[in-house]
């Protein structure tokens, strides 16, 4: 049976006059298991490949594609529900062929014979990927029973044959109806677009820069999806009467803002939907203002468990104490500091190349300047190189840089796919 244990991380200390709590709760899970494939007490898994078989993908590309689904059909567990959605200015059923649209069980005749279908893609047509969205929903919907639902979505080319306000309305009718990671081939895709649809659906985003790797992320994807054996998970924060939830964020081991996603629990609580989990940490930062006590007093800023099928797993509790002593309350928390620089990192790499696209350049080296400083400061290295294909980074520790005149745009696109993810905070 699964195990879930969690760590609070914090400064529990105010000073006179102090409002606000800050604190990172690490959850850990082990024995997740694999995905239940068969019916049973926690329900059932269902797994839908998206492929994009526009004109843009060309006959090679679409072959390449469809070497890559094949792979993902191999880690599918026997029993797991599963579909292949073709996607261009339409979506068709790949897989099952059937005239009603609906989903099939994984097993070896299914398996082979999905693989089968996938050779008879051909490219055509433009880009809709909200239609695709609402194609997999439906599908999902087809067994009511599933309890892990988890869509792959691969795309070379920006949304071009639906307005972006068809793509919201998309977006927002599949919220909370299953997980989607999101994969962009080459250089013709929008980062932002397709952020907003892994953002939405509690996935992932990340650049393929050409097919040769193509066919082992997606089969590590559905390996990874396969080991997440719990769902029916949730996130529940309560604070006290007269108290207000600034925000709650995951914040490794990537960045997601969860605080649209909170549904009334009761009067004092909101619930967030985290999705399936495997064997995994996960650090949320969750902050609550208060409204101030006298020197000496304490309280329970906020109490945030792990909930799974309405079965608190476990809780942290996030303190609060007004102290006169500034060698108390003048302390930071370091995992509290790393994270806050993270997400901060984050934002002055997507500002900075949304301001680089736009010619201003001003903007664009302050904050890309900014983001080397962050980089720095956090330990993350990984952003650091990223950053230096970019800009040339004269002086790190004040983030004194210079634009490069000649950037590969897959190097940009790298950098801003890759600014959600975190690094977690060094040892001290």
């Amino acid at each position: 049976m699964s195990e879930f244990t969690s760590r609070v991380h914090q400064n529990e200390f105010l000073p006179d006059g102090g409002t606000d709590v800050h604190g990172i709760v690490s959850v850990t899970c082990t024995g997740a298991g694999t995905v239940a494939p068969m019916s049973s007490a926690s329900g059932e898994a269902g797994e839908i490949i998206i492929v994009d078989v526009s004109g843009s993908m060309d006959v090679q590309g679409v072959q390449a594609a469809a070497y890559a689904a094949s792979a993902a059909l191999d880690q599918i567990v026997d029993g797991v529900w599963f579909a292949i959605v073709a996607g261009n200015h339409e979506a068709a059923l790949c897989y099952p062929s059937t005239t009603a649209a609906a989903m099939a069980q994984m097993s070896p005749q299914t398996r082979l014979e999905a693989k089968r279908s996938l050779q008879r893609l051909v490219p055509g047509g433009g880009t809709a990927m909200g239609r695709w969205l609402l194609a997999a929903a439906q599908l999902f919907g087809t067994v009511p029973a599933l309890s892990k639902r988890h869509a792959i979505l691969l795309t070379d080319g920006a949304n071009q044959h639906e307005t972006p306000q068809e793509l919201s309305w998309a977006i927002e009718q599949v919220r909370g109806r299953f997980q989607a990671d999101c994969r962009g081939l080459g250089a013709a895709w929008q980062v932002a677009e397709v952020r907003r649809i892994a953002e939405a659906l509690m996935g992932g985003v990340e650049l393929i820069r050409t097919w040769d790797g193509l066919s082992e992320d997606f089969a590590a994807l559905m390996q990874s999806s396969m080991g997440k054996g719990v769902s029916g998970t949730e996130l529940r924060v309560w604070a006290p009467q007269g108290a207000e939830v600034l925000f709650v964020k995951q914040v490794s081991p990537t960045l997601e803002d969860l605080s649209a996603r909170r549904t009334e629990v009761n009067a004092l609580t909101g619930g967030y939907d985290t999705g399936a989990w495997g064997d995994e940490t996960r650090d949320y930062h969750v902050a609550v203002r208060l409204a101030p006590k006298a020197l000496g007093q304490e309280q329970l800023a906020a109490r945030v468990q792990l909930v799974v099928g309405g079965e608190v797993r476990t809780q942290g509790l996030v303190k609060a104490a007004w102290s006169g002593d500034s060698g108390l309350t003048a302390q930071i928390s370091p995992e509290v500091a790393h994270y806050t620089g993270q997400t901060e990192l984050a934002s002055a790499i997507q500002e900075g190349l949304r301001a680089k696209s736009l010619g201003d350049d001003a903007t664009a080296t302050s904050r890309l300047g900014r983001a080397v400083q962050l980089a720095q400061e956090t330990g993350d290295a990984g952003a650091t190189s990223r950053l230096a294909r970019v800009v040339d980074i004269q002086d790190a520790a004040t983030g004194r840089v210079q634009l490069r005149r000649h950037v590969d745009k897959l190097d940009e696109m790298e950098l801003d796919t890759a600014s959600t993810k975190t690094t977690r905070v060094r040892p001290s």
